[in-house]
Protein backbone atom coordinates (compact mmCIF):
# COMPACT_ATOMS: atom_id res chain seq x y z
CA UNK A 1 0.00 0.00 0.00
CA UNK A 2 3.07 2.76 0.47
CA UNK A 3 4.69 1.63 -2.82
CA UNK A 4 1.02 2.85 -4.20
CA UNK A 5 0.54 5.64 -1.97
CA UNK A 6 4.18 6.78 -3.25
CA UNK A 7 2.66 6.41 -6.82
CA UNK A 8 -0.30 8.63 -5.99
CA UNK A 9 2.18 11.27 -4.77
CA UNK A 10 4.38 11.37 -7.94
CA UNK A 11 1.15 11.35 -9.79
CA UNK A 12 -0.81 14.52 -8.36
CA UNK A 13 2.60 16.00 -7.55
CA UNK A 14 1.62 19.12 -9.62
CA UNK A 15 -1.05 20.47 -7.42
CA UNK A 16 -0.51 21.12 -4.11
CA UNK A 17 -4.12 20.29 -2.52
CA UNK A 18 -4.41 17.58 -4.51
CA UNK A 19 -1.24 16.26 -2.84
CA UNK A 20 -1.76 17.74 0.27
CA UNK A 21 -4.60 15.47 0.49
CA UNK A 22 -3.49 12.30 -0.44
CA UNK A 23 -0.58 12.95 1.94
CA UNK A 24 -3.14 13.48 4.62
CA UNK A 25 -4.79 9.93 3.56
CA UNK A 26 -1.70 8.33 3.32
CA UNK A 27 -0.85 9.23 7.03
CA UNK A 28 -4.01 7.82 8.48
CA UNK A 29 -3.36 4.67 7.79
CA UNK A 30 0.50 3.88 8.26
CA UNK A 31 0.17 3.04 12.37
CA UNK A 32 3.71 1.72 12.32
CA UNK A 33 6.12 5.00 13.98
CA UNK A 34 9.18 3.53 12.03
CA UNK A 35 7.32 3.01 8.92
CA UNK A 36 6.03 6.62 9.55
CA UNK A 37 9.61 7.96 9.84
CA UNK A 38 10.65 6.21 6.30
CA UNK A 39 7.41 7.68 5.00
CA UNK A 40 8.51 11.34 6.20
CA UNK A 41 12.13 10.59 4.50
CA UNK A 42 11.34 9.90 1.34
CA UNK A 43 8.64 12.72 0.64
CA UNK A 44 11.23 15.44 2.16
CA UNK A 45 13.75 13.72 -0.61
CA UNK A 46 11.28 13.59 -3.52
CA UNK A 47 9.11 16.08 -2.80
CA UNK A 48 10.96 18.68 0.00
CA UNK A 49 11.76 20.97 -2.60
CA UNK A 50 8.62 21.41 -3.99
CA UNK A 51 6.05 21.20 -0.71
CA UNK A 52 8.53 21.58 2.32
CA UNK A 53 5.59 23.13 4.14
CA UNK A 54 3.26 21.22 3.51
CA UNK A 55 5.30 18.03 4.11
CA UNK A 56 6.42 19.56 7.41
CA UNK A 57 2.75 20.20 8.65
CA UNK A 58 1.64 16.80 7.73
CA UNK A 59 4.09 15.00 9.32
CA UNK A 60 3.67 17.47 12.50
CA UNK A 61 0.26 16.95 12.98
CA UNK A 62 0.70 13.29 12.55
CA UNK A 63 3.33 13.16 15.50
CA UNK A 64 0.77 15.70 17.64
CA UNK A 65 -2.30 12.25 17.33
Amino acid sequence: MLELTKKILKTVSFDALLFQKELNKALKWITDAEEIKKFQEWCIVEFGSIYPLIIRKAFVLEVSK
